[in-house]
Formats: structure tokens, sequence, C-alpha cells
């Protein structure tokens, strides 16, 4: 059964999609979508999503994945995905026609649904499988737009990570850093670059969006502020920020 798929990206919410997103939509046989628990705010989006285009939300439970740090992070990434794939390919398999995943953000940036196209195009079931790719507006896009910042110095670059390895990329020499995926423990490490200067923002696009920019010295206390009533009004936070030496800053 031949199948096709669009990864559409669509920001934070039906506002951010873009004229190529609601073609995509229109060209929908129904939209694909993982459902976490603890994420039900990320789910809600979808589905208001597919209401407004009358599309069908198909919901798949979300793979058990080992979040407790595990020893091999990048193989419980992969199997966690492998598993994702399996789930997604019964379906396809069986239904065909023109599927859609929603990803939030940017499929490019620190997100696994084209990993898991490319896994769908390779099991024998779904042989000719085809897909496309439509970009959203991405967490660190908004976030400049927000604070009405550039996101590097003239002729300089930005170094984008995760807050997991912020410590090795501080260590590596990168002065000019965005960072996505915040957790509280890169908090912590901020507290030893009272210099620099952060623009940091939380659940962007939403109705608890938080923000807070200036000296990490002064403003570090609230950030932490913020990511607790982000959180607290969510039940989950989603928090990128901008961290910025500001030796050589031109």
């Amino acid at each position: 059964m031949s199948a096709h798929v669009h990864v559409v990206g669509f920001g934070t919410g039906p506002d951010h999609l873009t004229r190529d997103a609601v073609r995509a939509l229109l060209d929908t046989d129904y939209v694909l979508a993982v459902r976490k628990q603890e994420d039900d705010d990320l789910l809600r989006v979808r589905r208001a999503i597919c209401e407004e285009f009358e599309v069908e939300l198909v919901e798949v439970p979300d793979p058990q994945r080992d979040r407790d740090d595990p020893t091999d992070y990048p193989a419980a990434v992969r199997d966690w995905h492998a598993a994702r794939v399996a789930a997604f390919a019964d379906i396809l398999a069986d239904r065909g026609g023109r599927a859609t995943f929603l990803v939030w953000g940017d499929p490019s940036l620190y997100d696994s649904t084209l990993r898991v196209v490319e896994g769908l195009a390779a099991d024998t079931r779904l042989a000719g499988l085809t897909w496309d790719v439509v970009p959203g507006i991405s967490a660190p896009q908004l976030l400049a737009a927000r604070h009405r910042v550039v996101l590097h110095p003239i002729g300089a670059p930005v170094h984008v990570t995760t807050a997991r390895r912020l410590r090795d990329t501080i260590d590596e020499g990168q002065r000019n850093v965005l960072v996505m995926l915040g957790s509280e423990a890169s908090l912590d490490l901020l507290e030893k670059l009272p210099g620099w200067t952060i623009w940091w923002g939380a659940n962007l696009g939403s109705a608890g969006e938080e923000l807070v920019a200036g000296p990490v010295r002064d403003v570090l206390p609230q950030v932490r502020a913020a990511r607790a009533r982000a959180r607290e009004l969510a039940g989950w936070v989603m928090d990128v920020y901008l961290l910025r030496d500001p030796v050589g800053d031109v």
C-alpha cells in the first residue's frame, strides 16, 4: 500500500502555521502523534490544529525510554526511535494514504521525527514511501524575536547545543551559546559565569510564556523563579536561552 508523509513544523501552535504548512494539512488524510502522559498540553495543541483542519488525529502511546541518565545515552535514544518506527509503521502499513507528523518548532533542531521517517522508509512493508518536510518557526527564532536580539555578534558564530552539553561547551571555549532543552542543573552552572549575559525564555508562544534577560549575576534568581512559574502553570517546562560572554562582543 502506497503512503506519503508530510513532516510539518508548526512552531508553538496554529498562529505559526505557514502557507506551506496549511497546504500540507489540506493534503493530509490523518495526523500521527505520540501520546505522552506528561506532555498532554503538547498533544492538545496538535488536537487543536487537527480540529481546525478537520483532520483525524491518530494517537500512538509513546514507547518507554530510559530517561534516568543511561550509561549509553545515544544508544538509549536509538532504541527509543526504533520503537517509535515500529509503532508508526504498523499504522502506515495498514492505512497507507497521506499522513502528517506535526513537529513542535522546526524539524531540523533537536527533534527525532526525520530520523523516525527515515526508519519508516527502510521498513519492507512501506516500500516506495515518500515524504517531504515543511519548516517551522523554531525556539531560537522565537527567543530572538521576543528579546529583539541577533543571535550572534557581528562576524561571529553562535554555537547551538543542549543543556546536557553546556559544561563541555564552555570548557571548549565557546563564548556565544544557544542552549536548548534547558534544565535546572544547567542553571547551577551559570552561577560560575556571573559576568556573562543571558536572554532566557520558557514555554515560548504559550499562555504561560516567561522571559528574562540581563547579566547572569543580576537575573539568575529571576530565571529560577520564572522557570518554576512556567512549570507550575503548564505542568511542564521547555526553556531555551542565549548565553554570551561580553568580552570581545561587538
